[in-house]
């Protein structure tokens, strides 16, 4: 066995000792990052926001916010719509892709302020009367998903395709969603599901599916 001193730390005494200070340091920096978010808060001064209108999925929305604030940010956090999602937030993943004026963009990338004057559409106002989308249908049937975190991007992307071109060719397909990443790697079954509402219906029938 080993001698000690007085002096010397036991194995319970370090451990507590680590223990404390990793609770201390951990309140030290909950303090900070309070103050931080109450210093935020406090800069954010009713005389710093803007009157922001925007519509989405066909409503009419007046947000009091900061110039700041992007378009993604507005839908998840003030309209409470979190189907699209936040991921890379920097415009490179595609998962906050929304339809505006008929064209697939990155949210993230569009201040909310910019976003007015635009009919805004997002994966909760693509269903009819409780009815699944045709192309959200096509995903499930397809298996074109599996953590699903990155699905609601990729079907609003295949939407705005089809909404332009009820037939597309693979390439086509490929090309549409070429902004959107998938780290499943499901791009087989995307493509395939894409393709899928193009082979049920004639162009006719699929613009009013799409409820164009």
């Amino acid at each position: 066995f080993i001698m000690r001193d007085k002096k010397s730390i036991s194995r319970r005494s370090f451990i507590k000792g680590v223990g404390g200070g990793l609770a201390g340091t951990a309140a030290l920096a909950t303090g900070v990052l309070a103050k931080g978010k109450i210093k935020q808060e406090e800069t954010a001064t009713d005389s710093e926001k803007v009157k922001v209108k925007l519509n989405v999925n066909g409503v009419n929305y007046e947000l009091f916010i900061e110039p700041r604030v992007t378009l993604v940010e507005a839908l998840r956090d003030r309209l409470g719509l979190t189907g699209t999602k936040i991921i890379c937030n920097n415009g490179e993943c595609g998962g906050c892709t929304v339809i505006m004026d008929g064209r697939a963009v990155y949210s993230c990338m569009i201040l909310a302020v910019d976003a007015q004057g635009t009919k805004i559409q997002t994966i909760e106002g693509i269903k009819k009367n409780g009815k699944l989308h045709p192309v959200q249908e096509a995903f499930i049937k397809n298996d074109a998903f599996q953590c699903g975190f990155c699905t609601p991007g990729f079907i609003m992307s295949a939407k705005a395709l089809l909404d332009h071109n009820p037939h597309p060719d693979e390439k086509e397909i490929k090309r549409a969603v070429s902004g959107n990443i998938c780290r499943c790697g499901s791009y087989n079954y995307i493509v395939k599901a894409v393709k899928e509402p193009s082979k049920i219906f004639n162009k006719n029938k699929l613009r009013k599916i799409l409820w164009l």
